[in-house]
């Protein structure tokens, strides 16, 4: 795997939007050695039935034991409940290889695990675990899949049963994450697909130098919501690069967290996300391409470019909650095309589901420097710029070069001040505020 390591850099000097910095660490990150283990030598059986947790975890403890290397999946079916991968423990998957989520969520037993935006000291892991291992590879053309349609059903059925289901938590029914990889550099996730996941797909928590390459999100064309499957959340992480990916999902497809609540920026669980560049991705379906919040303080130098969109609900949403003080700076969207009858191309609004002052005073938050550039096709609407009114400074927005058509004209606007429109045609005319 060290060669396979080394040919993914190399693949990627020619880039300009992956930083010399990033590239020198992964070049130099600790690595596997070539030492592999096939599941199958460990007892796991293909018979898309049989729970395989106990199997597929021995093969990585004992790589862990010879001081490293590769847990390897051939293909066929293999159900399994929580795995925790350890440092210098590395994941191929080759073609047809599936690790499916088992169902029955005993085979995820409830831990302490961070999510939306805290610590939950009894919710569920992940099917895939992993936890400072610095130099970590997931690779190859097989599946990750989260068997997410029963616990949907459930979730939909308990929700719509709620007094307010507008407030029944997205935590009040026990579901696994596709994975979640927490605390770890320099990691290379390039080939696999995440389908069908019971929660988030990709939960990336405090990691930094990311690449997540080739990687496919998915979920039923079939199944009108289901929910929170984001594809990608990045949570508190820093020089993250997602480069090639494709997007149907029914929530956000990237979306970029943090802390949540009025003490927020106290909160040193939380970083802010940094230096994060999204490139060369289609987006099929999601709520939106990249969110910022539900849960997010500081977000800074994020830079979408040169992706597609089909039946997307929102190109840029920056979600402003009255509870939690913000600063978004320097978001950037360029060369963007578009293909949908629905959805806007910026939605910044105040979002006050889940909402909790605490007693505390309304905080003051910050957008700024956030620009939307080089944008055709067709579309719903240009969108919205709203400021929690008393609580949000918005300043240096700029929407240039885009030739749209649109569903709907006009711009739902309370920060005419702070927007700048420059070369701005829909359905064929200039377009002024």
């Amino acid at each position: 795997m060290e060669t396979t390591r080394r040919n993914i850099v190399l693949s990627l000097l020619s880039t300009p939007l992956l930083s010399t910095p990033l590239l020198a660490t992964m070049a130099h990150a600790a690595s596997a050695p070539d030492r592999q283990a096939s599941i199958l030598d460990f007892g796991a059986v293909a018979d898309d039935k049989t729970v395989n947790t106990r199997a597929i975890q021995a093969a990585i403890d004992h790589l862990v034991k010879q001081g490293g290397g590769t847990v390897r999946v051939p293909a066929g079916v293999f159900v399994s409940g929580a795995l925790f991968l350890k440092p210098k423990v590395n994941l191929h998957l080759e073609r047809g290889a599936v690790i499916k989520c088992s169902t029955d969520m005993q085979h995820f037993p409830v831990r302490r695990t961070r999510i939306e935006g805290h610590f939950e000291d009894n919710f569920n892991p992940a099917l895939i675990n992993a936890d400072g291992c610095d130099g970590l590879t997931i690779t190859g053309e097989g599946t990750f899949d989260g068997a997410g349609r029963p616990i949907w059903d459930t979730f939909w059925k308990l929700r719509n049963a709620a007094p307010d289901p507008r407030n029944f938590p997205n935590l009040g029914v026990p579901r696994a994450r596709l994975a979640l990889i927490e605390r770890s550099r320099n990691v290379v996730i390039d080939g696999v697909t995440f389908k069908d996941s019971q929660f988030w797909n990709l939960h990336l928590y405090k990691c930094q130098q990311v690449l997540v390459k080739n990687a496919r999100f998915q979920v039923p064309d079939d199944y009108k919501q289901a929910p929170s499957t984001d594809g990608i959340d990045l949570d508190s992480c820093q020089d993250v690069t997602v480069d090639g990916c494709h997007f149907s999902v029914t929530d956000d497809c990237i979306a970029a967290k943090g802390s949540k609540g009025p003490h927020a920026l106290e909160d040193k669980d939380s970083p802010p996300v940094e230096r994060i560049r999204v490139r060369n991705c289609v987006f099929r379906r999601g709520h939106s391409m990249v969110t910022l919040g539900s849960e997010a303080t500081i977000v800074r130098d994020v830079v979408v470019e040169n992706c597609t969109a089909t039946n997307i609900g929102n190109v840029a949403v920056l979600k402003l909650r009255p509870d939690t003080p913000q600063h978004y700076e320097d978001i950037h969207f360029r060369n963007i095309t578009l293909d949908s009858e629905k959805g806007e191309i910026i939605n910044m609004r105040p979002w006050t589901q889940y909402v909790d002052l605490k007693g505390a005073a309304p905080p003051k938050s910050m957008v700024r420097n956030v620009s939307l550039v080089g944008i055709k096709g067709r579309f719903g609407a240009l969108g919205a710029v709203k400021p929690n009114p008393g609580q949000t400074e918005i300043g240096n927005i700029l929407i240039k070069d885009v030739d749209v058509q649109l569903a709907k004209t006009g711009f739902d606007t309370a920060a005419a001040g702070a927007l700048r429109l420059e070369n701005v045609v829909v359905n064929g005319k200039p377009f002024t505020l």
